[in-house]
This record gives structure tokens, sequence and C-alpha cells, in this order.
């Protein structure tokens, strides 16, 4: 279906390559080194007037309007920017135009095309890559007003269903369990043992709560290499040991170490030169904390089967309320159809009403040179005023009715000429 963005009809274009329809490793092949130059180059070959091209990790999508938007030219640009042969970028891009595309964008803002459903992170990528795109001049009325209008169904989405609440991963589930084990978390000393991708989820989370805290590794390389990328002071292994004996109040571990880091006996001799308690998040498969010093007095051990239980609870909730999310988004589809076939109405009216403008400036200057000096300037001023009110008042119901009629009418463009030709004017 061809969304009018203009007088002329304007086609909605989205062509994307994501988790859902390329694994990571071939993903990463489509993603624009060069984004300000990517919408350059689509700009000028594709037959676009706009242009925002949104990049995560876990998707590359273009999105543009034209006249005639050229698909092909659009794939060849995109497989010349990122020296890819065409038919491997034919056979990952999928492409949507039209109601589709509006309606991909949409579940996107909603969450609902997110690999997490109802993650919030997607929300603030797409408002990042829209302000991108219209600082540089790349986004212009049609994608400013669209994407703005799915940014707002986006948040709308959010706050009448469910669909963002509850964490979804273990990382953040487990930081979520702490804060509210501790009234005062920010107060406590707090360990990280790992450096791969499931301590780098428990740092991201504590870095968001802006929460200090150590982070150890078998290496201490590894640590500090971890530390500068993601978050974190960095520490020995060995010192971080140590610093069990006395300071740390709350541990997270996620290893794939093959063996016990914290052992019944190890953790027992600790407790006895401690006189506060401590908390154990184990969450390494396989586990590395010994379960029997969930026995030990003063320690307080979760582990990731107990997580990963309240994790799919959650996943499962979010999951009910995706119906009630496509419910809100096919009534804002509506909308937006509706939204856009107005806006497809304003420059031929704005030219109605220009031209009559034209004309009663016209009439009002011959009237005023037949009267001469016979009026004074607040005269003029009343005669003036009074020319304004005849044209708006001849012309405001049917420009309304006109309006109305864009939004119930399949035969747009047809209806635009109908309207031109009635007043006896040329498209703008």
């Amino acid at each position: 279906m061809t969304l009018y963005l203009g007088v002329q009809s304007s086609q909605f274009v989205n062509l994307r390559v994501t988790f859902k329809n390329s694994p990571i490793h071939i993903l990463e092949k489509f993603a624009f080194k060069d984004i300000f130059g990517a919408h350059q180059y689509l700009l000028n070959s594709s037959e676009l007037q706009e242009c925002i091209i949104l990049q995560t990790c876990n998707r590359v999508e273009v999105y543009g309007v034209g006249p005639n938007p050229q698909i092909e030219s659009i794939i060849r640009g995109w497989s010349a920017l990122i020296d890819l042969p065409i038919d491997e970028v034919e056979n990952n891009v999928i492409t949507n135009d039209g109601e589709e595309a509006v309606r991909h964008l949409v579940k996107l803002t909603s969450g609902l095309d997110s690999l997490v459903i109802g993650e919030d992170q997607i929300l603030g990528q797409v408002k990042r890559s829209l302000e991108f795109s219209r600082k540089n001049g790349f986004a212009g009325p049609n994608l400013n007003v669209l994407f703005d209008k799915t940014i707002k169904i986006g948040s709308r989405v959010r706050a009448l269903t469910g669909i963002n609440k509850g964490s979804t991963s273990v990382g953040s589930m487990a930081v979520n369990l702490a804060c509210e084990y501790f009234d005062d978390i920010k107060e406590k000393e707090i360990l990280l043992i790992g450096s791969g991708e499931g301590a780098s989820l428990i740092a991201k989370s504590l870095k968001q709560r802006n929460m200090r805290f150590f982070v150890t590794s078998r290496t201490f390389e590894r640590a500090r290499s971890f530390a500068e990328t993601v978050a974190g002071s960095p520490i020995p292994f060995e010192a971080a040991l140590e610093k069990l004996n006395e300071n740390i109040d709350i541990v997270f571990i996620s290893t794939v170490a093959p063996y016990y880091l914290l052992t019944y006996e190890r953790i027992a001799n600790m407790m006895k030169n401690r006189n506060k308690g401590l908390m154990i998040f184990d969450l390494s498969n396989p586990r590395t904390v010994e379960d029997r010093i969930a026995m030990l007095e003063n320690i307080k051990l979760v582990n990731i089967d107990q997580i990963s239980e309240i994790v799919e609870k959650n996943v499962g909730r979010r999951k009910k309320e995706i119906q009630s999310a496509e419910k809100i988004i096919d009534e804002e589809i509506i909308t937006i159809k509706e939204m856009l076939k107005r806006k497809s109405s304003e420059p031929a009216i704005i030219t109605i009403f220009k031209n009559a403008d034209s004309i009663r400036n016209k009439e009002l200057k011959k009237a005023l040179s037949l009267i001469g000096n016979r009026m004074n300037e607040n005269d003029v001023k009343i005669l003036e005023q009074f020319s304004y009110a005849l044209v708006e008042g001849i012309l405001s119901t049917p420009m309304n009715n006109l309006r109305k009629e864009f939004s119930n009418n399949k035969n747009e463009n047809e209806l635009i000429n109908l309207a031109l030709k009635l007043f006896n004017y040329e498209k703008p």
C-alpha cells in the first residue's frame, strides 16, 4: 500500500537485516562503518528524499521516503557501502513498503520486534537515529512526523501494558534481587568475579544504577580489560579473595570454571573472621559455589536455577501482554494512516488559500484605489480585516470537508486534482 505523504504519492520503504533472519556473524557484515556517508549515498542514488538508518547490535535498518524509491538501487548501494556481493545482500535483506513498513516500525518501537520482548533500549536507539538524521538534514517532514508518532506509540504501549515489566536477563535480575535485599546497597562493597558475557550483563546493570564494584578474573589483565570496556575497578584474584575476609558484602560470580571457586571450607574459615553477613549470587553454569555454603550462618546464597525460574516467569508475563500491545498497535495504525492522508492534503489546501489570498490582496488594493483618500488609517484596517475574514469564512468549511474526505477516500491523488481543478489552480 502506498502512503501519500505529499501532493505527489510518496512511498515509505524499509529494508532490514535483523537477528530474526540472519545469525549475528552474518548480521555484523551489514553494518555501515560510516553512517553519515551511508545516508548521503543512499539519498543520492536511490530516488529517496529522506532517509533514516537504525543500527544496533541486533539489526541494521534503512527507512526511506520518496516519490519512487528504487529498492534495487538501495540494495546495490548497501552492497557497495559494505563491500558484499549483491546476491548476499538480496538473500539477507527483508523489504517492506507502505503500511507493512509502518507496522514494522510501530512494532519495533513498542518492543515486539526485539530479542527480549518489551525491552526499553530500542526506543532510545530509534530516538537517537531520528535525531542524527534530523540534525544532518537526512530526515525531512515526512519521516520526522512518522517517527515522532511511532515513538509516542511505543511509549504508550509500555504505559498501558506490562510488556516491559520485570527483568528478563539473569544478570539484571540478580542485581534487582540484591537491591531489594539491601536498603542501603550503594553503601555496600560489591565484588564481581568473571569477565565473560554473563559478567558483562551484571556489570552493565550495576553501572546503570551508579553502583561501584570491584571486578576480578583468573588473570589481572582480563580483569583490567573488562573494567576498561564495561565497568568496575579491577583487582587481582588473590587480593579479591583477601577482601572477602572482611570488606565485601555482595559477590556476583559468573564464570565457566569447571571447579568450585568458593568452597565450603574456604567460606567457613573466612566467616570466622568476619563480623557481618555475605550475600553470594552464583550465576555460573556449571556452578562455581559449593551448595553447602548456604548452610553457614550469615550467608545468603542464590544460584542460577533460582534466578532463571523468576526470569522465565517474567518472560511469560511479557508474552501474555503481546496481544494487548498488538490491539493498541492496530488502533494506532488506523490513526497514522488518517494522519498521513490529512497531511498529504495540506499542500493543496495551502495552495488554494495562497491563491485566494493573492486575489483578496489584489481586489483590496483595487478597492482602496477607487475610494482614494476618503478613508482614514483605521478605516483601511477595518476593510483589510474584513477581506481576510471573508476569504477565511468562504474557504474554511470546504477545506475542512476536503481534509475529512482525505481520511475516507482511497483515491487521494484524484481528490487533490479535483479540488485544484475546481479552484482552477495548478499542482504545487
